[in-house]
């Protein structure tokens, strides 16, 4: 598709953008900090962070939102550190076959984050993220053309919208992951921490906790498992 701008309608967007700024209302309503992170562009990441700060139309609420401009390599590790269960991470401008933003994406559920990605050229497959705003962008432009702009000042504004009707940020119960039929513990995603023995500490969105890893043998820190009923299961393939 073309720019939004370009045919004077958001199209397919529209529906992106309600979801996305709904999620993130509701993140917002109960603590969230939004981490916005632009590899290649730092300035992206300074724009969507400042919007959101800094309340330029009179009684909306400044929202607590920061940039993160550390370079492609420290990125994943000041995320790491920074983002807590609930949180939100931005992503800004990098294309879907990007090897920069894989691992932070990849990394987020078991940080407890919601992710939303601004980008153009080749979409990214299905669940790379939790939102994902896509331009077209043919001609490769969308980082200087104001394509990238329109989007966040849009996610901006539509977010506000959202906390003007107090009923939306009540957030309905949704099953998460898949689920055991025997014992119902679902499977979920954690990060090593460290590991010790035949135990690990992992990451979860739920928090720090202690597993078994006899089933996968050697983990690192920095690896995904899958975890079931206090036993990783499987080591995850960051390339699948």
């Amino acid at each position: 598709m073309e720019h939004p701008e370009s045919r004077g309608t958001l199209g397919p967007l529209a529906d992106d953008l309600a979801s996305a700024a709904l999620g993130l209302a509701r993140r917002f309503a109960t603590g969230a900090t939004l981490w916005c992170w632009a590899p290649g562009a730092p300035e992206h990441a300074q724009h969507v962070a400042v919007e959101f700060v800094h309340p330029v139309i009179m009684g909306k609420r400044a929202l607590p939102a920061v940039a993160v401009t550390a370079g492609d390599g420290e990125a994943l590790a000041d995320l790491r550190a920074l983002v807590r269960p609930g949180d939100v991470i931005a992503l800004v401008g990098a294309e879907a076959a990007d090897s920069r933003v894989l691992p932070v994406l990849r990394r987020a559920p078991s940080w407890g984050a919601e992710t939303i990605w601004i980008g153009a050229g080749r979409r990214p497959p299905a669940g790379d993220a939790d939102h994902v705003l896509w331009l077209g962008d043919r001609a490769g432009l969308a980082t200087h053309d104001g394509g990238f702009v329109l989007l966040y000042h849009l996610l901006w504004e539509l977010t506000h919208v959202c906390f003007e009707h107090p009923g939306l940020m009540r957030e309905e119960a949704a099953c998460e992951g898949p689920t055991c039929t025997t014992c119902s513990d679902e499977g979920r995603l954690a990060e090593v921490v460290g590991t010790a023995d035949a135990t690990a500490t992992v990451r979860t969105a739920g928090g720090v906790e202690e597993i078994d890893i006899t089933l996968v043998g050697d983990v690192g820190p920095g690896d995904l498992v899958l975890v079931h009923a206090g036993a990783a299961l499987t080591i995850v393939d960051e390339q699948s």
